[in-house]
């Protein structure tokens, strides 16, 4: 008998044990080191065939294909200053105005997130916006910085190409972009619209601190605006791909090489130091992970999984996209979104799920991590881009907050899918 299938036990030993280990950071070594050794030590104990964890390995070709091609055109335009150059430029029509400020801050990120994912959110935004707090000398520069942390998943299924975790769930059944749209613009909407209502509400007393109106916009060189058209080039050519159908990983790698050899062609230099900048340890993070779960697979939870969608689906239909989104949001704040939502993506290709609860499922992997500090990993590289200029969000504020000002957001979108499939 396989020993994998012999001893199941083991298998989800090594996998909770990895996930944990991915978003607590033991050691302080990288997310991406825990994933590829939970799944070397499935491989290594004989409970995963080696030929079984390469197969998963390539089922995320097209999610390495789209993180790459997004992280070469984040990693210039953060080189080039263009986030710099936005988020001051917003900083700028702000006019003294901590209120004005915030919801034009909040307009960045939502377009940043829609266009150019939730990571970039993240990890490029989050710098920006220090340096703009810094600069209008915002005695408490935390409500603009969680902007950067809740628009980052609060407006991540507003198109495909806004999360890297959209092609997990749907993999090679995406829908082509007007039926995206059919689906989750409503949803989008209230999701971005509840949780800039209430963030905005419970930073209010915040928001009445003064800030320095006369803001220096520093110069977009001609690197940078050659950027930010190959941006938007880049964006349209991932919306047709979408449109058509097409798989987003090949267009979305090609177009970000094609952005970075121009610039630098434009530079007349190869940019190494661009390359060596990008966080490429996601790539074997995203690997172990789908080995993991292969992991799972190999279990028979995947399939009970499957087995329980089913069965609620048939027996509950008005309720089974509530509860599944529901469940799969609180289970993304326990092991991360990344994990969930590659567990719940093999669920619903198994128990080939009706479009809503499939939108449900998306809704609560993109929306749900909101809650906690450790749901997403956007989030995860929003707190160490504070931890860097010495700002500290205890996982037990970011909690309470992350509570009040997610849970109508989620309730919004959910009632929203619900509502669309009944109709």
């Amino acid at each position: 008998m396989n020993a994998l299938l012999s001893s199941p036990f083991s298998v989800w030993t090594i996998a909770a044990v990895s996930a944990l280990a991915v978003f607590t950071r033991p050691f302080k070594l990288p997310e991406a080191v825990w994933a590829v050794l939970g799944a070397l030590a499935l491989c290594g104990s004989g409970m995963l065939p080696w030929s079984d964890a390469l197969h998963a390995i390539g089922k995320g070709t097209d999610v390495y294909l789209f993180l790459t091609g997004m992280m070469m055109a984040s990693e210039l335009a953060r080189k080039e200053g263009l986030f710099a150059y936005l988020a001051a430029l917003a900083a700028q029509r702000a006019a003294g105005s901590a209120k004005r400020l915030f919801f034009l801050m909040y307009c960045v990120g939502t377009v940043v997130t829609i266009f150019m994912s939730n990571d970039a959110t993240a990890v490029v935004l989050t710098p920006a916006v220090l340096a703009v707090v810094h600069a209008v000398k915002a005695e408490k520069p935390l409500p603009y910085l969680y902007i950067c942390a809740f628009i980052a998943n609060a407006a991540s299924f507003v198109l495909p190409i806004s999360n890297p975790a959209n092609l997990v769930i749907f993999r090679d059944h995406m829908p082509t972009l007007m039926h995206w749209l059919g689906r989750f613009a409503i949803p989008s909407v209230l999701s971005i619209v509840a949780t800039y209502s209430v963030l905005r509400f419970m930073q209010r007393d915040a928001l009445t601190q003064p800030i320095e109106a006369d803001v220096d916009v520093p110069a977009l060189s001609g690197a940078g605006k050659a950027t930010g058209l190959g941006i938007i080039v880049m964006a349209v050519v991932m919306l047709a791909a979408s449109a058509f159908g097409v798989p987003l990983g090949l267009p979305t790698f090609c177009a970000g090489l094609a952005l970075f050899i121009s610039s630098c062609l434009l530079k007349r230099t190869f940019l190494t130091g661009h390359l060596a900048e990008i966080s490429w340890s996601v790539l074997p993070l995203v690997a172990g992970l789908f080995v993991l779960v292969e992991g799972l697979q190999h279990t028979g939870v995947i399939n009970h999984l499957a087995q329980v969608m089913q069965t609620a689906a048939q027996a509950i239909p008005a309720h089974a996209g509530w509860i599944s989104g529901a469940v799969i949001a609180v289970a993304c704040n326990l092991i991360n979104n990344l994990p969930a939502g590659l567990i719940a993506g093999s669920a619903l290709t198994a128990a080939h799920a009706p479009i809503p609860v499939a939108s449900a499922v998306l809704v609560g992997v993109d929306l749900g991590p909101n809650f906690s500090v450790t749901g997403s990993l956007a989030t995860i590289l929003w707190l160490t881009a504070l931890r860097r200029d010495g700002i500290e969000v205890s996982a037990w504020s970011f909690l309470k907050l992350g509570v009040v000002v997610t849970l109508p957001a989620l309730a919004a979108a959910l009632a929203a899918v619900a509502v669309s499939a009944s109709m």
